[in-house]
């Protein structure tokens, strides 16, 4: 059996070597995050209000690209029809940088998880050496 830092988290888990914070914080850590959990986590902290902001952004620009789409395919006017369009693909870019700064938020948080188990591997391993 090779040591990694989940073993060894796990060892000092089992001796008592964890305060009560640290033992909520890494049984949090050991639930795998589906996409919508991990959605629903960018909503709280520092950034929550501006993450509900783009989510509900996201949600009236997909609503009002459906409705665009529904002009384009009823439109006949060639030059209304052409403008139409435009405006799709416009909101189609809106939607992607939406989209995308929504899950550069989400990846940042999984990133900070990562760091914050290497801080526990860190200070428990400080632990063991006695400094």
């Amino acid at each position: 059996m090779t040591d990694t830092p989940d073993t060894r988290i796990r060892h000092a888990l089992s001796e008592g070597a964890l305060s009560e914070d640290d033992r909520a914080f890494l049984d949090s850590l050991e639930a795998e995050r589906g996409m919508f959990q991990q959605i629903g986590d960018t909503w709280r902290g520092p950034m929550g209000g501006w993450a509900k902001l783009i989510f509900g952004f996201s949600v009236a620009m997909g609503l009002l690209f459906v409705f665009v789409i529904w002009q384009v395919i009823n439109t006949r006017e060639p030059i209304a029809h052409t403008l139409w369009a435009i405006s799709g693909v416009a909101l189609l870019v809106i939607l992607g940088f939406a989209k995308e700064w929504l899950f550069a938020r989400m990846n940042m948080l999984t990133v900070l998880r990562e760091i914050k188990r290497l801080q526990l591997e860190v200070a428990m391993l400080r632990e063991e050496r006695g400094e």
